[in-house]
């Protein structure tokens, strides 16, 4: 394995660390650097240390504290929680990005954060040397992997969420980060604001033994020990796969409901155990070891089984002496088997959001079958004439054809659905919220140029003005800026194939024939011997725009000619227009009928 370019999932990820020995080559960048800094190191202050280590497959950061962060010193440390708000007071923004509309606010470990701004300079310098600032790419040459053993796991884990920040959305190349024991370092907002990410979550991978009371430091046990008891740490969360050890095996859980559950079971083994975690050891036989993934549990009978199996595998000594029906063994039993359910639920979800995409490329086939009827004349019928064409914009808001109805059906239909997408989308952070995956953002464009013009359509048939300014629905403004946000480069002049397709286009600006009605307006007030002075002012104003902007549009291709078929609203205005057009391009260009050749595309 030569990369580490993207991370499915738990078991994935647990076979892909475990199979490449990663573990075992980010321990030894542990150990070598703790190593070094005990010949000389003063143990009585904290401190934070890290190194590069090349290796022929890996890049390795490694990160510690010293002296090493035991159960002892976080005890001191304390588990209370400072929020994003407190942060952002004291002048500390460095993880504002992980604020958003749907999570607007997180909470961090008081140490993690601590240790991280007093060593601020040095991070600053380590993640100059890993990611290129303009560009946004990794400057390894190899994966990237950034490591710590406890509280240095936690400032890994901060650590690794600014490079994610700074490396480039589109970029296929992320930082891994391995943890060793580290405990939680953050609640609710820090877990969703990561979750949030789609590609973040499995960027972090955290391993913990049944024997190391650390991992389970902050998480409320079975039986309340001095820190967890506090509200404070009520709130932390998990985040990112855990790989969970114990003498009895190993299981790999993504699913952070569950993590939390299997690390108050190991906080109380823990408790009980007289014998510290060798995480040096337990990385070198967990080649050796089945590693069990509870959200999948293919060949084995039911879910309880299952269940059983991966308490088994963390050490629960109820499981291993058949005590199931102990009472508080049958209520975890009782939510691993809740949270079971609904992990099925929302991978279907994810399966019905692709399929509901289907179905809605079906709606939009019809609407675009609807299209060509209206441009179209009938075999059938050979008095028809192209002259009577009125186009599709035009035929709904008249409400010419018995197909108009059906079409409001599927307009509603799909308006529901992307208000819906749009909404959740718009929730997400910035970097990922902003842009809809490829396929939806096409799909999401498509239907804009298709369905907005028939809201249009229906706010003018009801005497309304000002759809821009007054009408619009937020998730058309918002598709239309995501689009232009998502495109590689600027919009350049038409190519010969974007020319040759003329005839099949959708008009690129949805908001067209919302300027062609209000040019119909303003025609009829400068027209009109009844109107003020400033309407006529206004009215003169927006008509100059909208020639050249119309010529603007003409050039690039940008509309459909089907806006130039006698009966449309388009020519309508133009009838009325015409003798007081001061365009000499756009005149030019109606007076001698080049539209018949720009529907050739050689205008």
């Amino acid at each position: 394995m030569n990369q580490l370019s993207s991370f499915t999932g738990g078991l994935e990820l647990g076979n892909l660390v475990v199979g490449s020995n990663l573990l075992c080559f980010s321990w030894a960048a542990i150990s070598a650097l703790q190593a070094e800094l005990n010949q000389y190191q003063d143990q009585q202050s904290l401190s934070l240390r890290c190194r590069v280590y090349k290796r022929a497959n890996y890049t390795i950061v490694a990160l510690i504290t010293s002296p090493s962060c035991t159960i002892h010193h976080l005890h001191q440390l304390g588990g209370d929680l400072v929020s994003s708000e407190t942060l952002k007071e004291n002048n500390f923004t460095l993880f504002e990005f992980l604020c958003s509309k749907g999570n607007p606010s997180f909470s961090i470990h008081r140490a993690a954060i601590t240790l991280f701004y007093q060593y601020l300079s040095d991070l600053s310098q380590l993640k100059d040397q890993l990611v290129d600032s303009t560009t946004g790419q990794l400057l390894t040459d190899t994966p990237l992997i950034i490591t710590g053993n406890s509280l240095g796991g936690s400032i890994a884990s901060l650590f690794n969420l600014w490079l994610l920040e700074s490396i480039d959305r589109s970029s296929t190349r992320r930082p891994l980060c391995v943890t060793f024991g580290s405990p939680l370092i953050g609640n609710l907002g820090l877990q969703g604001a990561i979750l949030e990410r789609p590609t973040w979550n499995s960027c972090f991978f955290n391993v913990a033994a049944n024997q190391d009371p650390v991992p389970s430091l902050f998480v409320p046990s079975i039986s309340p020990q001095p820190l967890a008891s506090t509200p404070q740490t009520v709130l932390y969360r998990p985040f990112g796969p855990f790989l969970l050890c114990s003498e009895s095996g190993c299981t790999c859980v993504d699913d952070p409901e569950v993590v939390s559950h299997l690390l108050e079971v190991m906080g109380l083994e823990s408790r009980r155990s007289q014998v510290s975690a060798e995480y040096g050891a337990l990385v070198e036989n967990l080649k050796e070891r089945f590693i069990l993934r509870g959200s999948s549990l293919l060949g084995i009978s039911g879910m309880d089984a299952g269940i059983f199996l991966q308490l088994e595998a963390i050490g629960d000594k109820r499981i291993q002496q058949q005590q199931q029906h102990d009472m508080d063994i049958a209520d975890l039993i009782k939510k691993l088997k809740h949270r079971e359910r609904i992990c099925v639920l929302t991978k279907r979800k994810g399966l019905n959001r692709s399929r509901k995409l289907n179905d809605i490329k079906i709606k939009m086939a019809y609407l675009e079958w609807y299209k060509k009827s209206c441009n179209t004349i009938p075999k059938k019928n050979k008095k028809s004439f192209k002259a009577d064409l009125i186009g599709y914009y035009d035929s709904y808001r008249d409400l010419l054809q018995c197909h108009d109805k059906k079409v409001t059906m599927y307009k509603k239909f799909l308006t529901a659905y992307w208000e819906d997408m749009v909404e959740e989308a718009e929730k997400k952070p910035h970097k990922e919220g902003s842009f809809l995956l490829l396929t939806w953002l096409f799909a999401g464009t498509n239907y804009r140029r298709m369905v907005e013009p028939l809201d249009i359509a229906e706010y003018y048939r009801a005497g309304k003005r000002n759809y821009e300014s007054q009408g619009r629905s937020k998730h058309y403004i918002l598709l239309e800026k995501w689009a232009k946000e998502g495109a590689e480069k600027p919009a350049s002049a038409p190519t010969n194939k974007k020319k040759q397709n003329v005839a099949g286009i959708l008009t690129e600006d949805s908001c067209f024939w919302a300027k062609v009605e209000e040019a119909l307006i303003s025609s009829e007030l400068l027209k009109d011997a009844t109107s003020s002075v400033i309407d006529k002012q206004s009215s003169r104003e927006y008509l100059i725009n909208f020639e050249a902007y119309l010529m603007e549009q003409i050039k690039n291709y940008a509309v459909s000619p089907e806006i130039f078929l006698q009966k449309s609203t388009f020519m309508k205005w133009w009838s009325g227009f015409q003798e007081i057009a001061s365009n000499a391009l756009l005149i030019d260009f109606m007076k001698n009928c080049r539209y018949v050749q720009y529907e050739k595309g050689c205008f």
